[in-house]
């Protein structure tokens, strides 16, 4: 039989979809699975993005310009001017989801055998984007304790080495939900502009943030415009995963240049989808406020359960729909899978995403899982139920739960 190739062996499974198997078979048993393992919003997507796929009438389904349509980077600049980043539509190019876009940024900078630094945990594809431009990721861990701040910049300039292209961050964050101050942004301009490195900056979140917080854009950082690339996408701002439109966004003349060929080669982002994506842009700040001030009551009543059982720790995050969660147990992926396989209450259990997926750092974030609080209110209310009812029965537990739920209460 022919062998498949290294880069096939090397490519990671998603941590995010590969204990679906089991949610599956759960669900055949009659569980009601609470899915917190994927950011898939439960969220409407804006009508104006639904109304233009219904009124499309043309009667040819074309290719667009491979950068994407003129009048969706018209639009989507005047979009960008509005948050307050000045880009022309020339410094846009349209792609196949924010994926695409970071696959294009790696491969329009990076040789093979080159290195990427990304703070830890990140989001878990970045690993299988790197595998696929056959780019090196080094990893700087930032740490639950401190709410996964990004790390001491003196740690990140020990990574770089001659074969070091750029730093990766998700600002909001997935999967922590952290967002970088400006400190820590101005800190990364002097180090890149210092080594002449790259500065990728995943900002797909950028519309949720909360607590007052603003976010502050890679776009916006001064004296580094040649070396900041910027990745977006529509896909959880309008709440329209499915449709896989993205951008790449760089005043660097030569990197757009050079990815535009990339975009050649698989001739153009996806017709329909540019037209839904453009129409988008035509929901009213009110959409906005309402999904934010949701998102804020979700976050709270999970991050504020966990907190509540007995051995968990969760840091609160000010954006995006994520947090990352410690728990009292032997390890993750196995409790993940438990709680699937073995375990229900009142006919309920809970699905996430083991942690150690989103580290780089072999045995980093054993006892961790992220969660998505993309559900209703009330599931969340009762997801934080099943997983403290899950704890007090786990066999793999660290604590012993009785004991530390009767401390508590002769305290």
């Amino acid at each position: 039989m022919p062998k498949i190739s290294q880069k096939a062996i090397d490519m990671p499974a998603s941590p995010i979809r590969k204990l679906v198997p089991y949610a599956e078979s759960a669900r055949k048993q009659g569980k009601n699975v609470y899915h917190l393992n994927i950011g898939q919003p439960d969220i409407d997507t804006p009508q104006e993005a639904l109304d233009a796929i219904k009124n499309f009438d043309d009667t040819v389904l074309e290719y667009s310009h491979s950068a994407g349509f003129e009048s969706y980077r018209n639009n989507l600049s005047n979009y960008y001017l509005k948050t307050g980043i000045d880009v022309n539509p020339e410094d846009i190019l349209i792609t196949t989801g924010g994926s695409e876009a970071l696959i294009f940024g790696f491969m329009t900078t990076c040789n093979a055998g080159d290195e990427i630094i990304i703070p830890e945990p990140f989001y878990a594809n970045y690993n299988g984007f790197a595998v696929e431009a056959g780019v090196t990721v080094v990893p700087v861990t930032a740490t639950i304790e401190t709410g996964f701040a990004l790390p001491p910049i003196e740690e990140i300039e020990k990574k770089i080495t001659s074969k070091t292209r750029g730093i990766v961050i998700c600002n909001p964050g997935n999967p922590t939900g952290y967002l970088y101050s400006k400190q820590e942004l101005d800190k990364l301009a002097k180090i890149v502009k210092k080594h002449d490195i790259f500065l990728f900056a995943d900002e797909v979140y950028r519309e949720f943030c909360y607590d007052g917080a603003v976010p502050l854009s890679v776009m916006n950082l001064e004296g580094v415009s040649d070396n900041v690339i910027m990745v977006d996408s529509v896909s959880k701002r309008y709440s329209m995963c499915g449709a896989r439109i993205g951008a790449l966004v760089t005043k660097n003349k030569e990197v757009m240049a050079a990815a535009l060929k990339f975009g050649q080669a698989r001739l153009s982002p996806p017709t329909i989808d540019q037209i839904a994506a453009e129409a988008a842009l035509n929901t009213p700040q009110s959409y906005f406020d309402d999904v934010t001030d949701e998102y804020v009551e979700r976050r709270n009543i999970l991050v504020e359960g966990l907190n509540s059982i007995p051995g968990v720790y969760c840091p609160k995050p000010k954006g995006a729909f994520y947090c990352v969660a410690k728990f009292p147990i032997d390890d993750a992926e196995k409790f993940c899978q438990w709680l699937l396989e073995d375990f229900s209450f009142e006919g309920q259990t809970v699905m996430m995403a083991p942690a150690n997926g989103f580290y780089s750092t072999k045995g980093a974030g054993k006892q961790e899982a992220r969660l998505a609080y993309v559900l209703n209110q009330d599931a969340l209310k009762n997801s934080v139920v099943c997983l403290k009812e899950a704890l007090k029965v786990y066999p793999g537990r660290t604590i012993d739960f009785d004991k530390t739920v009767d401390v508590e209460i002769n305290q």
